[in-house]
Formats: structure tokens, C-alpha cells, sequence
């Protein structure tokens, strides 16, 4: 009788001990599930520039998406080489200011317009690629290179003047692009974009003309 009892118990013990390691399992999986995400979740479930090289968001592009992502690339770096100019140039802080955003804002841009081409298996511009023309931007604003040097060579309130006359044309020049990109893209993504360097950009002339008295 007492064998038969002790069986019982260890066969109880097994099943209970069976239960608590389920029922652990259990809520270690929704600890996960209800961990608020941060920032080294959120790259994992949002999918990087690259990652848009699904299946979908491949076929979800044309020629339109890609000449706007080849032109930008190279426009957006060059307004991030002449914001870097401003710290050690400019004379006004609204300039400096300007010139931050500028660089905040088409630093990872370029990275995104970077995945989004290489998802889609079409060149990256190389570095200091500038010219335009190569890519259907037909030179949108880009400064030439005597304009750089120039603009190299100013300091104080005649870089001012030369930064931001130089950035209005560069932002019409992105404005126009982004407008192609709006009326002929498919890309969904590169659309928003487009949409976005239209706001902020003409935002931006508005501004850079109160500044030089023009508007």
C-alpha cells in the first residue's frame, strides 16, 4: 500500500514540476512580448533602408524612384559639405543654426536613398560624384566647383550671404526634383520623401530669404 502511495506522489511531483516549467515558459514569452521596445529593438522590427529589398518593395519602383534616389544622393551631399563649412565660417548663429538642420536632416536621407538603391540592385553614386546630369537632375541648384571654392574662401557676414544664396538655389533645385519624384514615382516610401523635402526645403527658402531681406 505504501509503494502504491508513493508512486502516486512522485507521479503528482512530475506533473506539477512539468506545469511550473509550461507555465514559465509561458510568461517569459510574454515578458518579451510586453517589453516596451527601444531603441535597439525598434532596428529590429523595423526594417533598415537596405532591408526595402523585399520581394514587394522591389517590384514597387520604377525608373522615376530610381533617377530621384541617383540625383539626390549626390545634391544632398553636397549641402551637407557646405553646412559642414558654417561652424568655422559663419557670422550669424541663424545661419549655424540652419546649416545643423540642414545636415540632421540629409544625413540619413542619403543613408535611406543609399538601401533603397542598392535593394533595388541600381548603382550608388560614388563620392564626390557631382554632376548631375549623369543622373537626370539636369544640375539642380548644385554649386559648381569655382562656387565651392569661393564659398570656402568667405568668412563672416559675406560667407552668410554667400551660404544661404547658394542653399536657395541647391533647395530649388531639391524642391523641383522632389516634385518629379511626387508626379511620376511608384515607390511609396520615395514618395513620402519627396514629400517631405518639399516642406521643409521651401520652408527653409522662405526663411533664408527673410534673412537676406529678399522676401
Amino acid at each position: 500500500m505504501s509503494t502504491k502511495r508513493s508512486l502516486v506522489r512522485r507521479t503528482a511531483l512530475v506533473a506539477a514540476t512539468a506545469a511550473a516549467a509550461l507555465v514559465l515558459t509561458a510568461c517569459g514569452s510574454g515578458a518579451d512580448a510586453d517589453r516596451p521596445a527601444g531603441h535597439g529593438s525598434h532596428s529590429a522590427t523595423t526594417p533598415a533602408p537596405s532591408a526595402s529589398g523585399s520581394a514587394s518593395s522591389s517590384a514597387a519602383h520604377n525608373a522615376a524612384d530610381t533617377a530621384f534616389a541617383q540625383g539626390m544622393i549626390p545634391h544632398h551631399r553636397q549641402a551637407v559639405e557646405m553646412a559642414d563649412l558654417a561652424p568655422s565660417r559663419a557670422a550669424s548663429s541663424e545661419v549655424k543654426e540652419l546649416a545643423a538642420a540642414i545636415k540632421k536632416a540629409q544625413d540619413p536621407e542619403i543613408k535611406t536613398l543609399t538601401g533603397w538603391l542598392t535593394a533595388w540592385g541600381a548603382p550608388v553614386p560614388a563620392e564626390g560624384a557631382a554632376d548631375h546630369s549623369a543622373h537626370g537632375a539636369g544640375g539642380a541648384g548644385m554649386m559648381t566647383a569655382a562656387e565651392l571654392e569661393k564659398l570656402k574662401a568667405a568668412t563672416g557676414k559675406e560667407f552668410d550671404t554667400a551660404f544661404m544664396e547658394l542653399m536657395i538655389k541647391h533647395h530649388e533645385g531639391a524642391v523641383a526634383m522632389a516634385r518629379t519624384e511626387k508626379a511620376e514615382g511608384a515607390h511609396a516610401d520615395a514618395k513620402a520623401m519627396a514629400e517631405a523635402i518639399i516642406t521643409s526645403q521651401s520652408a527653409e527658402i522662405d526663411h533664408m530669404k527673410k534673412l537676406l531681406g529678399k522676401s
